[in-house]
């Protein structure tokens, strides 16, 4: 998923201002999640590539991949410096918007820490919670495999079927976040969220101009 950095690249000019960023990408991560699920030694390495931030000058950091959410908040203790979740400005959102909440994932390793943050989130404000997921099989390898169109395919199709019956539908990866600017309106009856834009407006305080 290394295409990710660029789409960060291009949103914080527009969404933050002048700053200064640095990726760090370590594909190996989100493989060991998939396979294993979150194990200690991923939130290991999420917490030493945060030092490692810090101590080459970072003032802030932004993950990116919604699989290893909770070994980024696990993170924050090790550092001084903020960390953020991608996707904690989008479930905000979502629980504000309504109690029925669709979550789309191209892989079974997001659903989890997605629905658990949305939970949580819903609980810290009250807020009523019924979560529906659905997994888009076939779109993570087609992704994978070069072949984006047939992704991009995938996942609008279950995004027009999940919008039909729910209030708000929360797509789990960043990487998904592009289909849903190509879809009419009109096919598409629901709010769709995506974590890129909103996830990036919390580097906000750090821009450098």
């Amino acid at each position: 998923m290394t295409a990710l950095p660029a789409v960060f690249a291009d949103l914080l000019p527009g969404e933050v201002g002048p700053v200064d960023a640095v990726n760090i990408v370590d594909e190996t991560l989100l493989r060991d999640t998939i396979a294993h699920g979150m194990l200690a030694r991923t939130r290991r390495r999420v917490a030493a590539y945060a030092r490692f931030a810090e101590e080459s000058g970072a003032v802030a950091v932004l993950v990116t991949c919604s699989s290893i959410g909770e070994a980024a908040e696990q993170a924050r203790a090790e550092v001084s410096i903020p960390i953020y979740r991608v996707d904690e400005p989008m479930a905000v959102r979502a629980v504000t918007v309504g109690g029925r909440i669709g979550v789309l994932a191209t892989l079974t390793a997001t659903l989890q820490p997605t629905r658990d943050l949305l939970r949580r989130t819903a609980a810290e404000r009250g807020a009523p919670c019924e979560i529906r997921e659905s997994v888009c099989p076939g779109a993570f390898d087609a992704l994978r495999h070069g072949d984006p169109g047939r992704h991009d395919e995938i996942v609008a199709a279950e995004v027009r079927r999940l919008a039909g019956e729910v209030d708000v539908l929360v797509l789990a990866q960043a990487s998904m976040a592009r289909v849903v600017d190509r879809l009419p309106a009109e096919q598409v009856p629901a709010p769709v969220l995506t974590s890129p834009r909103s996830g990036v407006r919390q580097l906000g305080p750090f821009a450098t101009g």
